[in-house]
């Protein structure tokens, strides 16, 4: 069964992630992507087409917001960091205020005081002023005692003076540091209050970003959901040919090297595919059988744009590669029923006449769901429609 493999085109040209404006996203989540119209309801290969286009165009826009929202975040840490390190200079800086601050405080009081000693020694030297030069001579000892008296005096009056200018000077120093320190914190301030605007604006891009990325992942993941359901019946119309035409057989995970396919395409993403060599999408019936005809005779030709399962007959045809009702060990498997049908690989013929088979994409076969190898035995050979003998 084939879900994408008829037109590698559509991988060619998915949307580009291109930027796009805030109003534009919100018409967009508000009114689904248009795409082209399907022809008709039971179209299960257009309507699955369609239904990937609009999910992988809404997984873009997705991806192009998450890639927004990231930028936006990486702004937000940034201007964070940038905070919380003014932050660390503003309390450094609070503290140089408050010591200086302090030291205004403890010179002023040292001011205080040597006033204060000033005035008591002014007094002193103002009372032996009043004592003549005569009395003092006659009070003192000897004459050097005399001069000493002199000397103190002017010495201490001198010293209590360069003391109270020296603090004064100090003070006007301290004063102007503490100006200073003022006008620092309040710059300081004033940046760390717009870098938390700017946080706070940064913050909100990204919450409204995030809240339209997720709203495209609400239409991509409603999108899925409708996908999944017409392969189901894709599926259901599948087995029911299969049933029709005596099937049967017993289905197995079987070769867990997934009958030699690429890691390359049986490890891709089954919701996000590439495209193999050969036009086909991986992980789909007509891309494993692709594979397995390149395995055998090292060549298969491109059948992209046209390469739906139920297309390989009509493109054998025209290309001169005999088809028949009779399988073989190493033919392909054709069954026509749905839109687009599906195509195994046959691995033998059994001595009853069934065949077994492998191949890829066949619903819980080989794993939960969709996109896994698998393998069926014992297989009534008119289960197929068409055999291709490449």
């Amino acid at each position: 069964m084939n879900r994408w493999s008829t037109t590698p085109a559509l991988f060619q040209t998915r949307v580009k992630r291109t930027v796009i404006g805030v109003l534009v996203v919100v018409m967009a989540v508000s009114a689904p992507l248009q795409l082209a119209q399907v022809a008709h309801a039971d179209d299960y290969d257009a309507r699955i087409k369609a239904l990937q286009a609009e999910i992988d165009q809404y997984k873009a826009v997705a991806s192009e917001l998450s890639g927004r929202a990231s930028s936006y975040q990486a702004e937000v840490d940034r201007l964070s960091n940038e905070k919380a390190t003014l932050q660390k200079q503003i309390d450094l800086k609070q503290a140089e205020y408050e010591q200086t601050v302090a030291s205004i405080a403890v010179n002023e009081k040292k001011i205080a005081d040597n006033q204060d000693v000033l005035g008591d020694t002014l007094a002193n030297l103002y009372v032996e002023d009043k004592i003549s030069s005569l009395e003092m001579l006659a009070s003192s000892q000897n004459i050097g005692d005399y001069v000493d008296k002199q000397e103190y005096r002017s010495s201490v009056r001198d010293q209590l003076t360069r003391t109270i200018a020296d603090i004064k000077r100090l003070k006007a120093e301290l004063e102007k540091q503490k100006i200073d320190a003022e006008r620092i914190l309040a710059d300081q301030k004033a940046q760390r209050e717009a870098l938390a605007s700017k946080e706070a604006e940064q913050q909100q891009l990204v919450d409204q970003t995030r809240g339209e990325e997720a709203a495209y992942q609400g239409l991509a993941a409603d999108r899925i959901t409708k996908r999944n359901e017409v392969q189901r019946q894709q599926q259901a119309a599948i087995v029911a040919a299969m049933r029709r035409n005596g099937g049967g057989g017993n289905i197995s995970a079987g070769d867990p090297n997934k009958g030699g396919y690429p890691a390359n395409l049986a490890n891709s993403n089954y919701n996000n595919p590439v495209v193999d060599s050969w036009g086909m999408y991986s992980r789909q019936c007509v891309s494993y059988t692709a594979w397995k005809v390149h395995q055998k005779n090292g060549y298969m030709p491109y059948w992209g744009g046209r390469g739906n399962a139920n297309q390989w007959p009509g493109n054998a045809r025209a290309a001169g590669i005999p088809t028949g009702s009779t399988p073989r060990a190493g033919s392909v498997g054709v069954i026509m029923a749905g839109q687009y049908g599906h195509v195994v690989w046959v691995e033998s013929i059994n001595a009853n006449g069934t065949i077994n088979i492998s191949q890829y994409n066949y619903f819980n076969a080989g794993g939960s769901g969709w996109g896994h190898y698998s393998e069926m035995y014992n297989v009534s050979p008119s289960a197929y429609d068409v055999y291709i003998y490449f």
